[in-house]
């Protein structure tokens, strides 16, 4: 066969790239750089592969849980924060930046961490700090290196809000000194609050809460009654304070519904949650606090209006444990042999209260329905007649199931109560609710 010219040239053409492809590979299989190549256009652009994430263990230290009005006597739950952190000598930084007056709150606190063997010190950050700018002070080495010295760190009441402004940059990225307080916690080190430093501990907190029969009327709403927390106890609890001498067992529901949370603990005033680094929860001090549990909660979207059925509430008296993980419960050493007989009820009497949301009335409830012959009871909720929509209010209908378990103190008058089935429900009022005889 004859060759022309062209022909030719494009055979060597074609025998020059197999020898220069076969020479790629034999230096890729050598280690050796690969030729150079003519860029090829793509469509879509070429992604930087992002580094992976360390992974972070599980922090090994001591969360504690107050609801707010620690009293100065307290000695369970003072003593117990500066034994966590080490015991006597303990250094435990106090955050004052929830108050209007930071050192001035801050410095209460240290003098009774102090009566109680601590060597506490003040953090001088906070928005409300005279003289100060808090955002160089999150960053500053000094700030830091004092938190880093502490075994314990402390977080005053006030106004939970300003705690996050001043740890949490504008984009939402931590501080140095957050992280310095995460370091703490991770290391071995108590990380307790009281008031506004209970409120941060889980990743969703109430920022600028409405009264909770108007969040129930309501809804809540992100930037509004709720804001991101710090989340020292895990994305999966939430938590609320000042529980049960101010009602707010109910306003938890509607914001765990919206987040997505299936446990919520809310501690009462002047007593502490101890959560340890198995995640076992401790009640210490004056009261106890409540549990709710929404896993096979429902709620009925063919009724106008908050509703839920099938939550389960349960009261943890003080001495009481129970695991996050296990779901465990173990009663306090001074009820674990009064385990109550469903058999033998104290009482009979009708369970009822029209105020369900007052001081105390959900655990009073709560307690008249474990002993009683009675398998249910009601509380309601209403409103004032001259607030927003008062003709709406709110049945909580509280029921013994098979899983209800009851326990009494046989040293006080003092008892748990396990896995009540709660629903709720809009009801409307007759206005006006009442006239003169």
């Amino acid at each position: 066969m004859k060759l022309t010219g062209l022909t030719l040239r494009r055979l060597v053409m074609l025998w020059l790239l197999v020898v220069a492809g076969a020479g790629v590979c034999a230096a890729q299989v050598a280690g050796s750089a690969p030729a150079a190549k003519a860029p090829v256009k793509s469509s879509k652009p070429a992604k930087a592969v992002p580094p992976p994430k360390p992974v972070l263990a599980p922090p090994a230290g001591n969360l504690v849980i107050i609801g707010g009005g620690l009293r100065a006597d307290n000695a369970e739950v003072w003593q117990r924060i500066v034994t966590l952190a080490g015991g006597k000598g303990a250094r435990i930084g106090v955050f004052g930046s929830a108050s209007i007056n930071p050192e001035k709150s801050a410095q209460n606190t240290v003098n009774k961490l102090n009566q109680y063997g601590a060597q506490a010190f003040f953090i001088p950050l906070g928005v409300t700090l005279p003289n100060s700018d808090y955002r160089k002070a999150a960053e500053d080495p000094e700030v830091v290196a004092a938190i880093h010295s502490a075994t314990g760190i402390y977080f005053t009441g006030g106004d939970q809000a300003r705690i996050t402004k001043a740890l949490v940059r504008p984009d939402g990225k931590h501080t140095a000194a957050l992280d310095a307080v995460w370091d703490v916690y991770r290391d071995g080190g108590v990380v307790a609050g009281s008031s506004a430093g209970a409120a941060i501990m889980s990743t969703t907190m109430f920022y600028d809460a409405k009264p909770t029969l108007d969040m129930l009327k309501q809804g809540v709403n992100d930037g509004h009654e709720i804001a991101s927390g710090l989340g020292f106890i895990g994305d999966d609890v939430f938590v609320d304070q000042h529980l049960l001498v101010r009602g707010r067992f109910a306003r938890m529901i509607p914001v765990m519904l919206k987040k997505g949370y299936q446990i919520g603990l809310g501690i009462d005033e002047n007593s502490a949650m101890v959560v340890n680094a198995r995640r076992d929860v401790e009640i210490i001090g004056y009261s106890g606090a409540l549990l709710l549990d929404l896993s096979a909660a429902i709620t009925d979207r063919g009724i106008k209006g908050f509703n839920i059925s099938n939550a389960t509430i349960s009261y943890l008296d003080r001495g009481d444990k129970f695991n996050l993980v296990s779901r465990e419960f173990t009663p306090s050493p001074d009820k674990a042999d009064n385990k109550l007989d469903p058999n033998q009820p104290d009482t009979r009497e009708p369970v009822f209260t029209n105020d369900i949301l007052g001081n105390n009335a959900v655990l009073d409830l709560m307690v008249n329905l474990i002993d009683n012959a009675q398998q249910e009871a009601i509380g309601i909720a209403f409103g004032n007649p001259r607030d927003a929509y008062p003709d709406l209010g709110f049945e909580f209908r509280f029921s013994k199931t098979i899983n209800s378990v009851g326990y009494s103190s046989t040293e006080v008058e003092a008892y748990s109560v396990l896995k009540l089935r709660m629903d709720i429900r809009p009801i409307q009022l007759q206005q006006p609710l009442y006239r003169y005889r």
